[in-house]
C-alpha cells in the first residue's frame, strides 16, 4: 500500500484516529496478524467464531504499525463504524491517489479465477501488475488486492463474485473497471438468485460501472452477456467462437493430455496459441483474457505468446499431477457447477484415451429446485462419456449414481460413498497404474482432500507443467472472516 499517515486513513474511512496521528502505514493491510509485519495495518474484523480485536496484540507484536477497529485498542488505530465498509473505502481512496492504475475486473458464473489468472499474465508483460492469488472476489477480498497496488503498479486485476443483485455494483464502486470483462451467465448459484435472468441482471452491473473511453468485453456465444452491451457506456468488445466475435478461435485442437491449441483472430492479427490449462472450456477464458490485454494495449502475438507461456496461478482448479506409477490425477474440486463439471468430465474422458478413468463428485451447492435434476444429468454425463468408474460423494449428490444407472449401454462401475474417507478407500481398492482419476465437487464437500490423499507420499512432481499457485483462503488464526470469496468461482 502507498504509505498514509493514521490522519489520513480516518479521512478516508470517516473514522477517529486514536494514538499518534502521525503515524505512517506503509506496509500490507491485513486481517490474519500472522500476516502482519513492519508497518503494516491490521483490520479487525469480526468474524462468526472470533473477533479480530483480540488478535491486535499479536498484530503489534509482529510490527504492524496500527489498527482499523470498531473500538479503541492498545496502540495507534483508526475507530470506524464498520471495519468491512472502511476496508472498502480505504481501497476506493488509495485507488483514487493511483491515476496511472488500469483496473480490469473479470465476473461470470464459471471460470473467473482462471480467466483473471491469464490477464493478469498477460498484461505484466507491458507494467508491473497486481492480481488476487485464488478467488479474493467478495467485500474482503478486492479491498485487500486493490491495497497492495502502489506508485509503480500499472494494472490492478480483480475478480468479482456475486450472491445477489447489488453486489458487483458494490464492488464496482470501490474498484471502477476501466476493463470490464462478463464471461457467462451459467446455472450455478441459481438456488440463490432465483433464474438465470436474475444471474445476469447481477452480472451486468460489471459493464454498468464501465465508464465511457472504457471498454466491456462481452462473451459472444451467451446470448445473455451479449446483450449487456446495451447497458454500458463504454465501448463493447466481443469473444468467442462465433464468426462474428471481435477476438475469436479459429483451428481449435487438444493435444494428447487434453491442452487446447488454436489460432487467435483479432482486428489487428492472428497468432498462434499453445495453452498450457486443460480442456477446449479453457478456451473461452483464453479468449476473454485476449479481448482484455488487448484493450489493455497489447498486439495479437504479445498476447497470444503470453496465453502460451501463462501456467495455472490457483490451486485445486484442473490441477494435473502425475504419480510414480503413472496414474495421474485431475484436482479440480475448488467449486462445481453443472457446466463446469460437465466440461471436467470431457478432459477426462480425452485424457484417459486407452487408460481407464474415474470420476470423484461430490455436490454442487445452490442449485436450488433445480438440484436433484442436474446431479442426475451429471451422472448420465459420465455414463455417456464411457469412463470406467463413478464415485459419488455424499448425500446431495446420490441424484448423480441415480443418473448414472438410467444409462443403459453404460458398463462403468459405479459407488455411492458417504463422506471423503470413504471415497478414498473406494478408489485406493480400484486403482491400477496409469489409471486417471478426476477430483471435483462444491467447496463445502473438500474433494481436495480425495486428491491429497491419493497423491500421498508421492516423489513425481506435476505433469506437463501444470500445479498449482498460491491458495485462496485468508483470515485463519481466528482473526476475522475469509477473504477468498464466495464459492462462486468454478474454476
Amino acid at each position: 500500500m502507498i504509505p498514509l499517515r493514521l490522519s489520513e486513513i480516518a479521512d478516508i474511512t470517516g473514522g477517529v484516529p486514536h494514538g499518534d496521528a502521525g503515524t505512517v502505514v506503509g506496509g500490507p493491510v491485513v486481517i490474519d496478524s500472522r500476516a502482519a509485519g513492519p508497518g503494516a495495518l491490521f483490520a479487525a474484523l469480526k468474524g462468526e467464531r472470533s473477533d479480530g480485536h483480540a488478535f491486535a496484540p499479536a498484530a503489534f507484536a509482529a510490527g504492524a504499525a496500527a489498527v482499523l477497529a470498531q473500538r479503541p485498542v492498545d496502540g495507534p488505530c483508526v475507530v470506524v463504524d464498520d471495519v468491512q465498509e472502511a476496508l472498502g473505502r480505504l481501497a476506493r481512496g488509495v485507488l483514487e491517489r493511483l491515476p496511472d492504475v488500469t483496473v480490469i475486473a473479470v465476473t461470470g458464473s464459471a471460470g473467473k479465477t482462471s480467466t483473471k489468472d491469464l490477464i493478469a499474465q498477460a498484461v505484466s508483460r507491458a507494467g508491473p501488475t497486481v492480481w488476487p492469488p485464488g478467488s479474493f472476489n467478495n467485500e474482503i477480498g478486492l479491498p485487500l488486492t486493490v491495497l497492495r497496488a502502489d506508485t509503480g503498479t500499472r494494472h490492478l486485476v480483480l475478480e468479482m463474485g456475486a450472491r445477489g443483485v447489488g453486489h458487483i455494483a458494490y464492488l464496482t464502486r470501490i474498484a471502477r473497471p476501466g476493463v470490464g470483462v462478463v464471461l457467462n451467465v451459467g446455472t450455478a448459484h441459481v438456488g440463490e438468485f432465483g433464474s438465470r435472468e436474475v444471474i445476469a441482471q447481477a452480472k451486468g452491473e460489471m459493464v454498468e460501472a464501465v465508464p465511457a473511453g472504457g471498454t466491456a468485453v462481452l462473451n459472444a456465444d451467451d446470448p445473455l452477456v451479449a446483450a449487456m452491451a446495451s447497458r454500458t457506456p463504454g465501448e463493447v468488445v466481443t469473444f468467442g467462437r462465433s464468426p462474428g466475435a471481435t477476438v475469436r478461435a479459429e483451428d481449435e485442437a487438444l493435444d494428447d493430455q487434453g491442452r487446447a491449441r488454436f489460432t487467435l483472430v483479432t482486428p489487428e492479427g492472428s497468432a498462434p496459441v499453445s495453452l498450457r490449462l486443460y480442456g477446449a472450456h479453457a478456451v473461452p477464458n483464453a479468449l476473454a483474457a485476449a479481448a482484455a490485454a488487448r484493450a489493455a494495449g497489447l498486439a495479437p502475438a504479445a498476447v497470444a505468446a503470453a496465453l502460451s507461456d501463462a501456467a495455472p496461478a490457483s490451486r485445486w482448479r484442473m490441477e494435473v499431477t502425475e504419480r510414480d506409477d503413472g496414474v495421474t490425477v485431475v484436482n479440480d474440486a475448488y467449486n462445481a457447477n453443472p457446466d463446469s463439471t460437465r466440461a471436467a468430465i470431457d478432459v477426462l474422458a480425452h485424457m484417459a484415451r486407452g487408460r481407464r478413468a474415474f470420476a470423484v463428485l461430490g455436490e454442487m451447492a445452490e442449485l436450488g429446485a433445480s438440484s436433484v435434476a442436474e446431479h442426475a444429468k451429471i451422472g448420465q454425463h459420465v455414463a455417456r462419456s464411457g469412463i470406467t468408474g463413478l464415485v459419488v460423494v455424499g448425500a446431495n449428490a446420490a441424484a448423480m449414481a441415480e443418473g448414472a444407472g438410467q444409462v443403459a449401454s453404460w458398463t462403468g462401475e459405479c459407488v455411492q460413498v458417504d463422506d471423503v474417507g470413504a471415497a478414498v478407500t473406494a478408489l485406493r481398492e480400484r486403482l491400477e497404474p496409469r489409471d486417471v482419476v478426476l477430483v471435483k465437487g462444491s467447496r463445502v464437500a473438500g474433494l481436495e482432500r480425495v486428491a491429497e490423499a491419493i497423491l500421498d507420499g508421492r516423489t513425481g512432481g506435476p505433469a506437463g507443467g501444470a500445479g498449482g499457485g498460491a491458495g485462496g483462503g485468508a483470515g485463519g488464526g481466528g482473526d476475522g472472516p475469509s477473504a477468498a470469496g464466495d464459492a462462486e468461482a468454478a474454476r
